[in-house]
């Protein structure tokens, strides 16, 4: 197997949140560094999902895709009601 490349980073952390990552690599029989990379992928992921939608709904917008104001918060105000409206399109 191949071994990938690899370079340190280093972060200050509060203690708080250092004290969480520790108990959960005790939890979990990992390591910290294991731990850090794992909730570093996960946002980097998170945070490019987040790049994806926000250009896809800016793309809707200039092709002019949008549902009015009014009838989402029409329909918002329903869900508390014994008739929610339908889904606005």
């Amino acid at each position: 197997m191949a071994q990938t490349e690899t370079k340190v980073l280093t972060a200050h952390v509060p203690l708080p949140l250092a004290e969480k990552i520790d108990q959960m690599a005790a939890r979990l029989e990992r390591s910290r560094g294991w731990i850090m990379k794992q909730a570093l992928s996960a946002w980097i992921d998170q945070e490019e999902e987040r790049s994806r939608l926000t250009r896809e709904a800016m793309a809707d917008v200039d092709t002019g895709q949008v549902i009015d104001h009014r009838a989402v918060q029409a329909w918002a105000d329903s869900l508390a009601t014994d008739e929610p409206l339908p889904v606005p399109r």
